[in-house]
């Protein structure tokens, strides 16, 4: 399943709930749906909110027991596995402002993955689902 999306803005929740309702992701546990719907929403907010793209095609697939979630988009080149994990024992006062939406990804997905290629962010989760 790959969708696109164009224009994205005002769309977040529909592009979200396309994931969500996808045969790869609708018949799993509860608790599965919770930490992809997070982790799906994160993503897809910083795509929305700092690409400054038009466009995103998402998409959904199992192999051997792995559900991969992606997400393509010609916005401004960025890798947010680059930026360095959040200090989550700092103070709340003391804390650098962004990067805990990833680090709660990394915390959730068991794999995830940046390029850029072609002019476009490709960005992948995995998570073992079998």
């Amino acid at each position: 399943m790959i969708k696109r999306f164009e224009p994205i803005e005002g769309r977040n929740a529909e592009i979200i709930e396309s994931l969500m309702a996808s045969p790869e992701v609708a018949g799993l546990s509860d608790e599965l749906k919770f930490k992809i719907r997070l982790c799906v929403e994160e993503v897809e907010e910083n795509i929305l909110c700092y690409s400054g793209t038009t466009w995103v095609e998402v998409w959904a697939s199992v192999s051997d027991g792995v559900l991969e979630i992606g997400f393509r988009d010609g916005g401004v080149e960025f890798d947010p596995l680059a930026k360095p994990d959040p200090d989550i024992t700092a103070r709340l006062e003391e804390r650098q402002i962004g990067g805990l939406g990833i680090f709660i990804c990394k915390q959730m997905m068991d794999v995830l993955n940046y390029r850029f290629e072609n002019s476009c962010n490709i960005f992948t989760m995995s998570k073992k689902i079998a």
